[in-house]
């Protein structure tokens, strides 16, 4: 082998294709590190104080309904419907603000909200067939206030306060008589929404 074919190892340098790839990486990592450590900042407030409008009217229906399947069909009833407000209010409040709904912080977000409200709806069908409705008031308010303290860990700091507010008027119910069950009811589903629902809109837009 002669001197000539010998040549000294030299790590080759990464082509320009090699370093642009880098950088794209980079750029990624950095993006969903942001993204991640964000808030959910879509949480409606005017949608949140028209779910409450619409919980004071389910509140006054429900207390003249003469029995258990049908006050209970309109508590149902005005699920459904807040559901749809929250869903269409975050909708818009999130292209207003130019941010995906299904982003990092909103993935979490709805992710920890659920599990609570499954749970309920799993519970209200065991005691409603078991003839325990007196206990459906507090439970509603107690779960969805930890659904919205987990999932508010994700948004504005006013969101877990509004959840512990819920689950220390779910405990009162609790606690109550059941003839105060649509009171409750009013007073958290009705009255917290409106509260925090003005105190977001105008503190966070929307």
């Amino acid at each position: 082998m002669s001197m000539a074919s010998i040549r000294p190892f030299r790590p080759r340098a990464k082509g320009p294709v090699d370093l642009e790839a880098h950088a794209m990486d980079n750029l990624r990592f950095i993006r969903e590190t942001m993204e991640g450590a964000s808030s959910f900042t879509a949480v409606p407030g005017w949608g949140g104080m028209l779910m409450g409008i619409t919980a004071l009217v389910a509140a006054f229906v429900a207390s003249l309904q003469p029995s258990a399947a049908l006050w209970l069909g309109v508590w149902v009833l005005e699920a459904a419907v807040s559901c749809l407000i929250g869903a269409v209010a975050m909708l818009q409040k999130a292209r207003a603000s130019d941010t995906p709904l299904f982003s990092q912080p909103g993935r979490k977000f709805a992710l920890s909200l659920a599990p609570p409200l499954v749970a309920g709806a799993l519970l209200t069908l065991v005691l409603f067939r078991a003839g325990s409705v007196a206990v459906l008031p507090g439970l509603w308010l107690l779960l969805y206030g930890a659904g919205v303290v987990t999932s508010g860990a994700f948004s504005v700091r006013v969101v877990p306060a509004m959840g512990v507010a819920f689950m220390i008027l779910g405990a009162a119910a609790l606690l109550s008589s059941a003839a105060w069950g649509d009171v409750f009811m009013a007073a958290g589903f009705g009255g917290l929404h409106l509260i925090f629902g003005a105190i977001i809109a105008w503190r966070y837009g929307g």
